[in-house]
């Protein structure tokens, strides 16, 4: 069975599927390693890693399409793959879905910001009129030449505008033909319940750490019925705070010491 068709068959269970973030090759196999069925490439973490630079924009569709190849390669199971905004408008989407296609991810999302977007936990999104965003969508689902190749639909409209707008535009998204629907930052547990409630379509949760969206326990987010649960930063964190505690401490002692004298 294709990666892509496994997936799909995994997200039709809704059975909350976790799918921890990866930043490079390495991070990537240690995910697979742990017994992790999938693997999301984070914008965040591509940009972080990359460029050195936070998730505003910095990177475009050549670099992202680079890095999602790379570490679809890396593994044997299904990459998640972040593509911002499409990086245009419906055209330039097209070309998008082609090229994360022929790099090899099993999905992708694509959310309603304008360009350059921010992170989804940052504040300040704006994001474009309902009918650009549907009709990106469709662009996306028309695009794909494997029709296992899943599309997630990211709304940011709960920042935006706010949180009946985001259920308006999980609905056009749904009609528009997304696979998944990844409903960004509701602010407490009564919104997660009411998205949850809202669609039949299958669901995305970012379980962002530190970020606006609660924290939810893991078996309260099946229960609830969602499909992907992402933790997208979190190896990126730990192994940053990993790297700065080992620099300090041979900065400090002016030796390297062990590695297990690290942490």
């Amino acid at each position: 069975m294709s990666v892509r068709r496994t997936l799909r068959a995994l997200v039709g269970r809704k059975n909350g599927l976790v799918v921890p973030g990866a930043y490079d090759g390495v991070s990537a196999r240690l995910v697979e390693r742990a017994g992790f069925e999938a693997v999301y490439m984070t914008g965040f973490g591509t940009s972080a890693s990359r460029l050195g630079l936070p998730d505003l924009g910095y990177a475009g569709l050549a670099e992202m399409a680079d890095h999602a190849r790379n570490l679809a390669a890396a593994v044997s199971i299904p990459l998640i793959a972040d593509a911002d905004t499409g990086y245009g408008n419906a055209l330039g989407v097209r070309r998008t879905v082609q090229a994360y296609e022929a790099a090899g991810v099993a999905a992708l999302h694509i959310e309603d910001q304008v360009a350059p977007k921010r992170c989804g936990h940052l504040s300040g999104h704006q994001i474009v009129p309902l009918a650009e965003f549907a009709g990106k969508i469709r662009a996306a689902v028309e695009a794909r030449r494997d029709p296992d190749l899943l599309i997630i639909a990211r709304t940011d409209a709960i920042s935006a505008i706010g949180f009946d707008e985001a259920l308006r535009r999980g609905e056009a998204a749904t009609r528009a033909g997304a696979d998944v629907l990844f409903i960004e930052a509701p602010r407490d547990e009564a919104q997660v319940e009411r998205v949850a409630a809202a669609f039949d379509t299958p669901l995305l949760y970012n379980y962002a750490s530190g970020g606006r969206s609660p924290l939810l326990p893991f078996p309260r987010l099946r229960a609830l019925g969602f499909s992907i649960i992402i933790l997208p930063v979190d190896t990126l964190l730990v192994a940053t705070k990993a790297m700065a505690s080992y620099l300090a401490q041979v900065r400090a002692r002016d030796d390297v010491g062990t590695l297990g004298e690290v942490g």
